[in-house]
């Protein structure tokens, strides 16, 4: 088939390859236009032209995807399918109409469960035992769309938000290029998503990565995976700064104290949540590069009592 190939991130590049690698002829790729870097003063293509580019691909950058000249010029690539993953705009009906057969969104949770913008973080936040992910027909609907395709996978108890995405895009690749196998050989035979089990996984926020130690330490590791990389978990530092910190590990061996209490103990740097101390991995505090925990207690001559977060 002819197939248009549509996302962003990283996570989208194992999609791509693997259609360029498949029976299928990749017409163009569809990703966001050049964004301005951290600095302002570069402008930087998303990880899905960058590789497209390398593979000599055509590349589209609408401003907008409902863009009617858009849609035109859509439609006048005669494509099949579409496959997108993690694109970042909502697909409106008359682009939606622009293929043969259907546009397929790869999803990284077990439908149903986490529709919407943050699945794998949330999942990981809610302390679910296992995801995956899914193949799905785009209709108008968030992530409501009929399911061609599954694969699961475990959530390992040290899964970041960053670990398992990577794990998934690696397993999801494949179940695309399924997916749309079955759509050209008619043997596709999408199942409309139930009732029931129905989530949302609403894209997190500043709040969302604030860390509350006063709630018990299962939770705080799981919120602080689920941030990681991004949007980065935080916390105040005793001077009122804010610091970005890397996962934590509950170290119910150890005493623990008031909440949100930091000190060494054992040769681990450990701060105190509503239950269990928990062990600090790595800190950047603000304008400075991720260090060890245990490099920058040393450096903050900090004592032992002094606290992070909120009094």
């Amino acid at each position: 088939m002819r197939v248009l190939v549509v996302g962003t991130p990283e996570i989208a590049v194992p999609a791509l390859d693997a259609l360029v690698a498949s029976d299928h002829e990749v017409v163009a790729i569809v990703t966001r236009p050049d964004a301005p870097g951290k600095r302002g003063s570069e402008l930087l293509r998303s990880p899905l032209k960058a590789r497209a580019l390398d593979l000599g691909l055509p590349v589209l950058t609408p401003e907008r995807a409902s863009d009617p000249a858009f849609v035109a010029e859509i439609a006048a690539l005669g494509c099949d399918a579409a496959a997108v993953v993690a694109y970042g705009q909502i697909l409106r009906p008359a682009l939606l109409g622009a293929v043969r057969l259907a546009w397929v969104n790869l999803h990284f949770s077990v439908l149903p469960a986490w529709r919407g913008a943050a699945p794998v973080q949330r999942a990981i936040m809610a302390g679910d035992d296992v995801t995956g992910a899914c193949t799905f027909v785009i209709e108008e609907g968030l992530d409501t769309g009929p399911v061609i395709g599954l694969v699961t996978e475990t959530i390992r108890p040290t899964d970041t938000a960053g670990d398992l995405l990577d794990r998934l895009a690696v397993v999801g690749a494949p179940l695309m290029v399924r997916s749309l196998d079955a759509l050209e050989d008619g043997s596709a035979s999408p199942i409309a998503q139930g009732s029931d089990g129905v989530s949302y996984a609403h894209k997190l926020t500043r709040e969302d990565a604030r860390v509350r130690w006063e709630l018990a330490s299962h939770v705080v590791d799981r919120q602080v995976r689920g941030c990681t990389p991004a949007p980065g978990a935080w916390t105040t530092l005793p001077d009122g700064t804010i610091a970005k910190i890397g996962p934590l590990m509950p170290r119910p061996d150890l005493a623990g104290g008031a909440v949100g209490t930091v000190k060494e103990a054992s040769g681990a740097i450990v701060v105190n949540s509503g239950s269990a101390p928990l062990q600090m991995s790595w800190i950047a505090p603000a304008g400075r590069r991720p260090m060890p925990a245990a490099d920058w207690w040393r450096g903050s001559r900090l004592t032992e009592g002094a606290q992070l977060g909120e009094a």
